[in-house]
Order: structure tokens, then sequence, then C-alpha cells
């Protein structure tokens, strides 16, 4: 919705002060589908040369960001605390029945209660992976985390692909916008000849794609760069919890102790109350261990 009406007070804000000062739209709409063709086209075109395959489908998938923000929301983190509550006390209980929960998720009755985070094949596998590492007795924390944090920062590398892409674009729009400005004088200089008024409205036009070059890099596709971004490195501090909370738990800290570890790192706008936490953590089917 923000994203929203964040291009609206653009489109409102630059065409507004146009017409307020005076400006006609009709130079610019006679140049702006050949001006929008050539800069949009040639953009794209760069983009596909310079992104693979899976980059180029990332950067659409991760555009919705820019309207519907991040991934997760503050009931998905307090639901992973209560996942991962659930996943410590049963290994704690009977090593032997939380193997059926990491080797098959997708059917896991303890997974099955936050269907958000078991469709996550990300947020899953790291889960289930390093409750493997510590029933294989890999239990050295120090070396557990040093593992974590190379596969979460390298995770975060390869999700921020997208906001790089389009930076990339961002960046190259304003001289894709000379480049059709001066296409559109080579054009000017072709009719010389004619009258200033003529000669007035082609050079009008050939400014259009100078425009229009500064309008869209400065105006939407650097900040959906930016949004996209944020949106990410936002997401990225739900994996950061469950770093948190299963090296807590390799530290052999009480359970409780370890979702506590988790509560304080989670960032303030998302966090759960201690309160809220502690009454979804007593609803819990999970018996709970002395």
């Amino acid at each position: 919705m923000i994203g929203m009406i964040g291009i609206v007070v653009v489109f409102a804000m630059v065409f507004g002060g146009y017409l307020a000062a005076g400006g006609k739209m009709g130079i610019i709409l006679k140049s702006l589908p050949y001006e929008m063709t050539m800069i949009l086209g040639a953009a794209a075109g760069a983009f596909l040369i310079a992104n693979d395959g899976g980059t180029i489908k990332h950067t659409i998938k991760d555009i919705k960001k820019v309207f519907k923000g991040p991934h997760w929301s503050a009931a998905d983190y307090r639901d992973l605390l209560c996942l991962l509550y659930e996943l410590i006390r049963l290994a704690r209980q009977n090593a032997v029945a939380v193997e059926e929960h990491i080797e098959n998720p997708a059917g896991s009755e303890i997974f099955g209660r936050y269907p958000k985070i078991q469709s996550n094949k990300d947020a899953v596998e790291l889960i289930c992976d390093t409750l493997r590492s510590a029933s294989m007795n890999y239990d050295d924390p120090h070396q557990v985390e040093e593992v974590l944090d190379k596969r979460i920062e390298g995770r975060l590398h390869h999700a921020l692909h997208s906001s790089h892409a389009l930076q990339t674009v961002a960046d190259g729009l304003p001289a894709l916008g000379i480049v059709a400005a001066v296409l559109g004088v080579i054009k000017t200089m072709a009719s010389i000849d004619q009258p200033p008024e003529i000669l007035g409205g082609l050079i009008g036009g050939a400014l259009v794609g100078t425009f229009l070059g500064v309008f869209l890099a400065y105006g939407f596709v650097g900040p959906f760069a930016s949004k996209v971004k944020a949106a990410v490195e936002e997401d990225h501090q739900f994996y950061m919890l469950i770093r948190e909370v299963l090296v807590a738990n390799l530290h052999n800290h009480a359970t409780n102790i370890c979702i506590e570890v988790g509560r304080q790192n989670t960032p303030g706008h998302v966090r759960p109350g201690f309160t809220d936490l502690e009454e979804a953590l007593r609803g819990l089917k999970t018996p709970v261990a002395a």
C-alpha cells in the first residue's frame, strides 16, 4: 500500500508541478511512446545481458516486495520461536522421536502446525540440518556457529542479487536517456531548415529522453532496488533467529533460556512480548519435560 502511495506521489508532484508552472503535456505525450521504447527497451536488453536466468526470475519475483514488504511478519517470528521450542523440548526428551520430524518435515505434525514456515525450504532445511548435526554428536557450538554463519551469509548474498540487478539498471537509465536524447537531436539536425516553432518541438521531444531516463532511475527503479534490499535484509533476521536459538541449544542452556535468547535477538518491531510468548508456549501440544 505504501509503495502504491509513493508512486502516486511521485507522479502527482512531478507532473503537477510541471503543469502548475505552465508546462504543456502535449510535447511529452507525443514523444513518450518512442522515447520510452528506446529507453526501456535498452534497459531490458542490458538487464538480460548482465544477468542469468535465475537472477532474472528472482528479480521479477522480488519486485512484489516493494508493495508487500518483508515475507515474515511478527506472528511468524512468534511461530518460529514456538516451533523451535517444540523441537528442542522433544529432542531433549527423546532424541529418536525428533528424528521423524527433522527427516520428514513435510509430514511432521509439529512443522504442520506452522504451515508458512513449513513451506519455506530455506528455514526448514536450516532447522533440520542443524538439529541433525547435534544428533550426530557434531555438537561443538563454535563449529556449528561457523557453519551456520557461512550458510546464512551465503543465503543473504544470493537473496540480494535482485536488488543489485535493479540498482544496476537504475544506474544506467540516465545514460540511456541521454542516448535517446542524442538520437532526438540527430533527428532535429536533419530538419534544420524547418521554422523555429517546428525545431522547438523537435528539441523538446529530444529532451524528453533525458527527462525519462533520470525520472525512471531516481523516481522508480532506484527506490525499488532500495526497498527490495531493505525487505531482504529484514527477512534475513528470521534466519539469524534460528541460528541464535539453535546455537544456544548446543550450549545446553535450558529450553526456555534458548527461546528467550532468540526473542531478545528479534528486531524490536516484530519481537513478541514476553507474556504473549509465554502464553503461546503454554498452549503447545508437545508435552513439557521436567
